[in-house]
């Protein structure tokens, strides 16, 4: 269904005028003469974006796109005026206006600008959407590891319990770390980390307690610790297997005691803090090799939730990489890459070493380097590090069935000519060629919609259609949600 736009003016010739241009361009229009009207036709109906004079008699522009703006956060508004100064267009945008335009009207600026508006609503629209589908904790994955790691979190987040998160380098011990903070009674205070294997030793007690102006050569000033920092928050120590055996005796104290002393300080400072601890170590033998107290062990160990590596959890790997792409391509401006089905089974089928932060950067690089609109095999095969066994080619499908749709796949390779393939293609003589072309582009959104569970926004994304092409196409062919294959 094309978009609908309220363009709001007191003149009537203009409201006609400027409905039959959009109209012509594809839009749906409707009229309000005033700005009360206009506030009444929103609060009733629906619309996508609005048209909106600043000079009116009963209620100013800018006073209606305040309430605009309040009634409808998300709604684009685009003010017009004839007697447009950089002041009103500043007033404007602070008050929310997606831009701002001179009359008389140019058509094709007037197009570009409601173009962009709705094409900026749509991507902030999908941006909700991917948020939504990356969990209350802003994670990635749906598989059983992941499953169980979201129940840890949700029935530990709101006790006091210090927490250790166990785990290889890159699995993600900050985003549970995180995630425990934000789904806590806490989460309204600091969250504050210190990644203790990147603090020289003999400037860890001061990262973490502070000092006092002179206490060392350096300390110009008075300085607050992190325990100081995240009081009524949390404190995240990072690494903390790699704490200095010094160091752990004094932080054992703050542990029990819930108080600390300044570096070359003498006053007693009490602190309220949660502290969650990560390692990549197994603290256990590190007790048995006589590098960690075992003491520590058991205050930091109170619950402990382990995060698995990349290659224990597979089964999230077309999410993981779906998602890095759409922000890889986001954020260094390219338009949205499509991953073959070839290309995901090269991906699914590394070991990644590094976790989930190896896969991220090699999804970057592959946004930055791929040049195509499809992510193929090759391309896939080339990001990856050399000297490991490659994975089969997929065998090919039989009986004429479209290939399966990979996380991201936006267009299938161009059929090969029948001179390739003697006698191994037969026309079908039951269909008229407008059947055949229906019943494929119905498999194809099938498909589609299958591996989006019915989401239809990101099914047009995929497709590289209009979200309302793409209803009038499930329309025509008879779909709906709830139809898509399995």
């Amino acid at each position: 269904m094309p978009a609908a736009v309220l363009i709001v003016d007191d003149e009537k010739n203009i409201l006609l005028t400027l409905s039959q241009s959009l109209q012509l361009a594809g839009y749906r229009t409707e009229l309000a003469s005033s700005g009360q009207v206009a506030l009444d036709v929103v609060s009733a109906r629906p619309v996508d974006a609005v048209l909106m004079d600043v000079k009116m008699p009963d209620m100013d522009g800018l006073t209606v796109l305040a309430k605009l703006t309040a009634l409808k956060p998300d709604l684009p508004v685009i003010m017009m005026s004839g007697h447009g100064t950089i002041d009103t267009a500043v007033k404007a945008t602070q008050l929310g206006a997606r831009d701002f335009l001179e009359k008389p009207l140019a058509r094709d600026k007037l197009l570009v600008a409601l173009r962009n508006a709705l094409k900026h609503q749509a991507a902030m629209e999908e941006l909700e959407e991917l948020r939504a589908q990356l969990g209350r904790f802003d994670m990635v994955g749906g598989g059983p590891a992941m499953q169980r790691i979201f129940s840890l979190i949700q029935r530990t987040a709101p006790s006091e319990g210090r927490v250790l998160i166990t785990g290889e380098n890159g699995t993600g011990k900050e985003l549970i770390a995180r995630a425990l903070h934000q789904n806590s009674r806490r989460k309204g205070g600091p969250f504050v980390k210190l990644n203790c294997a990147a603090v020289p030793h003999d400037l860890i007690e001061s990262e973490l307690f502070g000092h006092e102006k002179g206490a060392f050569t350096g300390a110009v000033s008075v300085r607050r610790g992190k325990f100081e920092l995240a009081h009524e928050g949390t404190l995240f120590l990072d690494e903390i297997g790699d704490m200095p055996a010094a160091m752990q005796s004094k932080l054992l104290r703050v542990l029990q005691e819930g108080e600390l002393e300044r570096v070359g300080g003498a006053e007693t400072l009490k602190v309220d803090v949660r502290v969650i601890a990560a390692t990549n170590k197994n603290l256990e033998k590190e007790i048995a090799a006589g590098r960690f107290r075992e003491d520590l062990y058991y205050r930091i160990n109170v619950v402990q939730i382990h995060s698995p590596p990349l290659r224990e959890r597979r089964e999230d790997l077309p999410d993981l990489i779906d998602t890095f792409l759409r922000e890889a391509c986001a954020k260094n401006g390219r338009r949205p890459l499509a991953l073959s089905p070839d290309a995901l089974a090269v991906m699914s089928a590394y070991d990644y070493p590094g976790n989930v932060r190896e896969l991220r950067n090699l999804v970057e690089r592959l946004a930055i380097l791929c040049e195509g609109p499809v992510v193929s095999r090759t391309d896939a095969l080339e990001l990856l590090p050399r000297g490991r066994p490659l994975p089969p080619m997929p065998e090919p499908t039989v009986g004429g069935d479209a290939p399966p749709v990979a996380a991201v796949t936006q267009a299938a390779p161009a059929p090969e000519p029948a001179s390739a393939n003697p006698g191994g293609w037969k026309p079908r003589v039951d269909q008229t060629f407008r059947e055949q072309v229906e019943n494929a582009e119905r498999e194809i959104i099938q498909r589609v919609l299958a591996h989006t569970h019915d989401n239809v926004t990101e099914a047009a994304r995929i497709l590289d259609l209009e979200r309302g092409h793409f209803y009038k196409k499930m329309k025509a062919l008879g779909l709906r949600r709830g139809q898509s294959e399995s």
